[in-house]
């Protein structure tokens, strides 16, 4: 920490005083035809170009309002293929014609923007660094906003340190690996007043909007169950000693978690190009159960208004329901891998049915397809894609579509679906205090211990 100039200290007390959402320069204006002068760009920094993070690097790079100045991650590889995209993806940018004006790519590809394309993009490649450790990346006062997609057990500690560093954050889901994480990152975002966006796209896509206001509209009548399939719990980490990859910062991959042995399944080469399976270890994830979970239970929340509560009751699988149920207090039950759930989710009521997934929308009975909100009814907020709407709330300093409490509140249903499979057991949760009734052992798992040096 060093001692601000007057000029500085002036600056922050103005700042201050405005409220609890501080504003940049860097984010409030733009040039009189749309494009913003470089000095009015929002700047943003990557941790984490793996499998998704370059999903988000691709189209970002190509963006006129945005200037990428920093990529971090502890694998070399990983480095220079985000090195690479940026450069072909600036360059392709050039080339590519301008979107109509009032395009809204939300009915089809939630993370599109509206400024991705037409003449050249706001990055300079040459002018990009790149970085081993996050904490370096962070400290640049330069920086606006930080791109978080690193494996799950580093979510929190990685956005709550950029929270602090004054960045603006979009932190991909699971937005936590535990529900003292999820609880803690709330308290930290509002006390600090960052614009906090979680990578749940879906919010961002038309069919999911339209499923959710037909049932918070009555349009099926009472709603009953909910039914969906996102894969099984995470388990031990049980896999080999191999000898480490070179480029690869071991310790820092594994940081919080306790020490495992490096193996290519956990950190693959940069020959693979799938997802990794370090999601099926609960020292890093929570299995299938967090990685869809955080997006099919996510929608569900939205779907019952629940974006800040969650269920009550979680009971595990039995031999005789060979599924996982969770029970509101409203008596709506949404049950995993209950036949009948379809490639999406399933809602049933009293007066119909819908089934939505990513690009699947199917009403029951017909017509309610074909029925429109009224300006009395229930209208969700309308995401212009998942960027596109968190680059306008870094502008305009308001909350985007999916903040941290629907994050910390969707990653917690999945973290109660997980304890429940591993106590094997039916548990009774109270959102409100965020802890198990009467089961100390439950909420021994409500978090869990970091390794030395790590803190949230």
């Amino acid at each position: 920490m060093t001692r601000p100039t007057r000029r500085r200290f002036l600056q922050i007390t103005a700042l201050a005083a405005a409220g609890p959402m501080i504003v940049r320069p860097s984010v409030v204006s733009a040039a009189a035809d749309g494009t913003p002068a470089p000095s009015n760009r929002i700047t943003i920094g990557f941790i984490g170009p793996g499998k998704q993070g370059m999903g988000h690097i691709g189209p970002i790079s190509k963006r006129k309002d945005v200037t990428i100045l920093g990529v971090c991650d502890v694998q070399q590889s990983k480095r220079e293929r985000a090195r690479d995209t940026i450069e072909k993806s600036s360059a392709a940018a050039a080339k590519e014609p301008p979107k109509p004006k009032n395009a809204n790519p939300n009915a089809s590809a939630p993370w599109d923007s509206t400024t991705s394309s037409g003449g050249a993009s706001g990055t300079d490649p040459k002018a990009v660094k790149y970085y081993n450790d996050f904490r370096e990346l962070l400290a640049r006062p330069d920086i606006d906003t930080v791109l978080i997609a690193t494996p799950d057990h580093w979510h929190a500690i990685q956005a709550a340190a950029a929270v602090r560093a004054g960045k603006d954050v979009y932190c991909e889901k699971p937005l936590t690996l535990t529900i003292g994480e999820a609880k803690e990152l709330i308290r930290v975002v509002r006390q600090y007043g960052r614009v906090f966006q979680v990578g749940s796209q879906q919010r961002s896509a038309r069919e999911f909007r339209f499923a959710c206001e037909m049932i918070r509209n009555g349009r099926i009548g009472e709603l009953k169950t909910v039914t969906t399939t996102v894969g099984g719990p995470a388990k031990e980490c049980d896999l080999p000693a191999e000898t480490i990859r070179e480029g690869v910062d071991w310790d820092l991959w594994v940081g919080p978690a306790p020490m495992q042995p490096f193996n290519k399944i956990l950190c693959p080469g940069p020959e693979f190009d799938g997802f990794p399976h370090w999601r099926a270890y609960r020292d890093f994830s929570g299995g299938q159960l967090t990685d869809w979970g955080a997006h099919h239970f996510d929608i569900t929340q939205w779907a019952l208004g629940m974006d800040h509560s969650g269920p009550t009751h979680i009971i595990p699988p039995t031999p005789e329901r060979n599924w996982l149920t969770f029970r509101y207090e409203n008596g709506v039950e949404l049950y995993q891998g209950k036949p009948g759930g379809g490639p999406g989710i399933v809602f049933e009521g009293t007066q119909g049915k819908i089934e939505v997934g990513r690009g699947v929308l199917k009403t029951s009975p017909d017509k309610i397809m074909r029925v429109n909100t009224t300006p009395s009814e229930i209208h969700l907020y309308n995401s212009p894609g998942h960027h596109e709407d968190f680059f306008r709330s870094v502008r305009e300093r308001k909350d985007p579509i999916c903040t941290v409490e629907v994050g910390a509140h969707s990653a917690t249903v999945c973290h109660l679906g997980n304890i429940a499979y591993w106590l094997g057991r039916p548990l009774k949760w109270n959102p409100k205090t965020w802890q198990f009734e009467g089961d100390e052992e439950a909420n021994r798992w409500i978090d869990r211990p970091y390794r030395a040096p790590w803190t949230m």
